[in-house]
């Protein structure tokens, strides 16, 4: 038995890939673009591993995926693969439709072909996963009820747009055609392995750099924060036991402000890697970003509910963790902040004054 994970080299996927064969032993084929966020370091203790088979390709490629399916016949998809960053998208919304419309379409497309091939067995025990996001949701009011499944889908980004057509293709799949799918929809997520675009990631970087720690208009911005690893055991239930055709919602039940975020980081730092007068002073207040979300948070009682699943982790106890595996692997930092990180940076940060 196999399962094929799509962008498995990334933040998020290379989290599952590796929770996946330490909690289950079932063999991965890994497909990644490896694109900038994309990082076969992230896999460096599979190196030699059986159970894992890496092939870099595109979700887009038609006659790759085909011939993927085709020689490793797995019992399941897990779709992690996706352009991800609000920030990227407003700047290159292009890319964005590409890969999470274009491509999970053509992606749907051959798992369909595969599927309705095999046995009837095998056909009723294939599960296709698709992983998004809550921002698909668009945004809440301060006092507004956090996002259920059954939310209206107003998404305000072009990340966010094409994550929803992308929900939507899958939930037409199996409406149409009955390709047994799940969805899941998940709040912030941080921890190991992140590309340091992100919020704390970047964060970390710069602290222990001393730079200044950029934050969006007034920071109060609020999110709901996962643990990756908490992420990734939800997966797994969902995979096992979810309901074809449903939706299940994945939250930290950790809703803050980014400058609490921000606050609960420097406060860690201080207390892993002291700095003179501490690291709260390098806070800096930026440009916000255009069409700024203000909150997000997300009900889970229906993942709880249905299949006994809740976090592990703390906000507190996650972000402990997050900090000291990047304190310990200043190798892969050094190596992921490579042109394409300093590019990025400057493009995104140049235009944004102090405020």
């Amino acid at each position: 038995m196999t399962i094929l994970v799509t962008g498995g080299a990334g933040f998020i996927g290379a989290n599952f890939v590796l929770d996946w064969i330490a909690a289950e032993g079932e063999p991965v084929v890994n497909v990644d673009k490896l694109t900038y966020a994309g990082n076969l370091a992230n896999l460096a203790s599979l190196s030699g591993d059986k159970r894992h088979a890496f092939s870099r390709g595109d979700i887009g490629d038609r006659a790759f995926i085909d011939a993927l399916l085709a020689q490793h016949q797995p019992r399941a998809v897990v779709h992690f693969a996706a352009e991800s960053h609000v920030d990227r998208s407003i700047h290159a919304p292009g890319e964005f439709i590409q890969t999470n419309v274009v491509g999970t379409f053509t992606l749907l497309e051959a798992v369909r072909g595969f599927w309705t091939a095999l046995a009837d067995d095998r056909k009723a025990a294939f599960r296709y996963l698709h992983v998004s996001t809550d921002e698909v949701y668009g945004t809440l009011g301060a006092d507004d009820p956090a996002f259920s499944e059954t939310t209206a889908y107003a998404p305000n980004s072009p990340y966010s747009a094409s994550k929803a057509a992308s929900d939507h293709l899958v939930r037409a799949y199996h409406h149409t055609y009955g390709l047994p799918v799940l969805t899941t929809n998940c709040s912030n997520n941080y921890g190991p392995y992140q590309f340091p675009e992100k919020l704390i990631p970047l964060m970390i970087a710069n602290a222990l750099e001393g730079k200044p720690l950029p934050v969006y208009g007034d920071g109060k911005q609020i999110r709901d924060w996962l643990y990756v690893g908490d992420h990734c055991s939800a997966i797994r239930a969902v995979l096992a036991k979810g309901r074809l055709g449903e939706v299940y919602n994945v939250g930290g039940n950790a809703e803050m402000k980014n400058l609490d975020v921000v606050h609960a980081l420097c406060d860690t730092l201080d207390r892993e890697r002291p700095r003179d007068g501490g690291h709260r002073k390098l806070i800096t207040y930026v440009k916000d970003r255009p069409g700024h979300d203000r909150r997000y948070a997300i009900d889970a009682r229906k993942i709880r509910g249905e299949l006994g699943w809740s976090p592990s982790e703390t906000f507190e106890t996650g972000l402990a963790k997050t900090v000291r595996w990047y304190l310990g692997n200043a190798d892969w930092v050094a190596q992921v902040k490579s042109g394409e990180y300093r590019r990025w940076i400057e493009k995104n940060y140049a235009e944004r004054s102090a405020g």
